[in-house]
């Protein structure tokens, strides 16, 4: 059982979970096959939390709950937030899961904390354009610049990383990671999803009846 877990901090952006917690949730083009997974949110503690958009969110358990091991993804969204000393712990728990093989998926201001941190001094990864990080992280922290790759969405074994404005790449590296949809699947639905065009539709309704 793949265990997804989704952090919850104040001023969260909803959007840009928004197109892979869709998926994950609907399993509507998941692949016959596709491995059993649990989505949970999780926070400091499971007093609601309040998103950029105005939800309020009542998290599912608490970071110490975490399972540690290689089934394990965790979803660090952007926020107007992360420099609080009380993410701190997300971030430990983050460097403790790469290390025991789990997975990360951070997007935009989620890959300053993980810059400040060091996590991304050798690893390729991406974030919200050639020196946004080493504008917002603590001088000093970031020296990932050699790893920088300038693309929507970045994938490096079990560290995906996403721009703000690559929310889509970024979630279609998730589903890719997970094995959830059958390629065809997934190229169609990544198609007309960023396109619009309806052929691209079709071609995702065909691949469901393959």
């Amino acid at each position: 059982m793949i265990t997804v877990y989704i952090y919850l901090l104040a001023t969260l952006a909803d959007w840009e979970i928004g197109s892979v917690t869709a998926e994950l949730n609907s399993r509507r083009f998941f692949r016959p096959d596709a491995p059993q997974l649990i989505v949970k949110t999780v926070a400091l503690s499971k007093e609601p939390v309040k998103t950029m958009g105005g939800l309020t969110i009542i998290p599912d358990c608490t970071i110490d709950e975490i399972e540690m091991s290689e089934k394990t993804l965790l979803i660090l969204p952007g926020a107007d937030t992360w420099s609080e000393t009380q993410n701190a712990q997300i971030i430990q728990k983050t460097s403790a899961l790469l290390s025991k093989g789990g997975s990360v998926c951070a997007i935009c201001g989620a890959t300053v904390a993980l810059a400040n941190a060091g996590i991304l001094n050798d690893r390729p990864h991406t974030s919200n354009g050639n020196g946004f990080l080493e504008m917002f992280c603590k001088p000093g922290s970031y020296k990932g610049q050699n790893f920088y790759i300038n693309q929507p969405a970045v994938s490096d074994g079990n560290l995906i990383t996403g721009s703000a404005t690559g929310s889509l790449m970024w979630a279609k590296l998730i589903i890719e990671k997970l094995g959830l949809f059958k390629p065809e699947t997934l190229e169609a639905w990544y198609a007309y999803f960023s396109t619009g065009k309806p052929e691209h539709f079709f071609a995702l309704m065909q691949s469901l009846q393959q």
